[in-house]
């Protein structure tokens, strides 16, 4: 056993694990943070996706012991921003397991281009699956928070 002192939502936390355990169970088992899904647990599907240093990763794919030192973001800690806000008025979910994963990606988008084209929309969302065929709503909402100032 390791313990490993993670900054996750921009708070410090130690824990106690295995240098085999995934971030995603990190997060979820022992952090208590169920936002990040876990599905295929093969990176295939993109429920799990956190930003580690701001860049989207599948969190189902990286060992949490790697994640030492280096800033997670999953969607709890996030505020409020406007990709949020256009989800919920685009109607961009249906079952809603797989928003935080699509939120994510398209918010480390965002990140490093504030106001995306249609293609780059589509790029950042290829690795995201929705079982319920939101996607349509899911790019309007990609779409309305792009041209919004403080998506970003």
């Amino acid at each position: 056993m390791e313990t490993v002192r993670l900054r996750v939502n921009r708070a410090e936390r130690s824990i106690t694990l295995e240098p085999r355990r995934t971030l995603l169970d990190a997060l979820r088992t022992d952090l208590g943070l169920t936002g990040a899904k876990k599905a295929c647990d093969m990176g295939n599907c993109g429920a799990c996706t956190v930003h580690l240093e701001g860049k989207a990763v599948y969190a189902c794919l990286v060992l949490a012991i790697d994640c030492a030192g280096r800033e997670v973001t999953t969607i709890e800690g996030l505020e409020n921003d406007a990709l949020q806000r256009a989800f919920v008025e685009a109607d961009a979910f249906q079952c809603g397991f797989c928003t935080p994963g699509q939120i994510m990606s398209l918010k480390a988008l965002f990140n490093e281009t504030p106001s995306p084209n249609e293609a780059q929309i589509m790029r950042a969302l290829s690795g995201n699956l929705c079982r319920c065929g939101a996607y349509r709503n899911i790019v309007r909402a990609a779409r309305t928070a792009a041209r919004s100032p403080s998506a970003a």
